[in-house]
């Protein structure tokens, strides 16, 4: 089975920054694209960012695009969540998934839930106003 395995969850008030880190196991992170999700009770989950392992391309959700960051860094097999001026509404569980050795970022389907095989258990942000 594969594990991802996410931290850096906290809570911060508005205007603070957080960063996430996700481990990923060596063989799942190879030529996959790899993204963050979040989900809040009650709401459909939704796609943050996403990014293919090379580095390139990226992708941003409208609601975070300029705000938030992804990388990675090979070596460790592990990406990255740079959350910077957090909103009350970012306040989520956020996922780390990928989709798996081999399998590219598209640019019309990243952010579709379904295309990630391999999800982590969570790591929860919340910000207060």
């Amino acid at each position: 089975q594969v594990q991802l395995v996410e931290s850096g969850g906290g809570s911060v008030q508005a205007g603070r920054s957080l960063v996430l880190s996700c481990v990923v196991d060596r063989d799942t992170y190879s030529n996959s694209c790899m993204a963050w999700f979040r989900h809040v009770q009650g709401k459909e989950r939704e796609a943050v960012a996403a990014v293919y392992f090379a580095g390139i391309p990226k992708y941003y959700s409208d609601s975070v695009k300029g705000r938030f960051t992804i990388s990675l860094d090979g070596a460790k097999s592990t990406i990255y969540l740079h959350m910077n001026n957090l909103k009350p509404e970012d306040s989520a569980m956020y996922y780390c998934a990928a989709r798996g050795p081999g399998e590219w970022c598209r640019p019309q389907t990243w952010h579709e839930g379904d295309m990630y095989r391999f999800w982590g258990q969570g790591t929860r942000v919340t910000v207060s106003s």
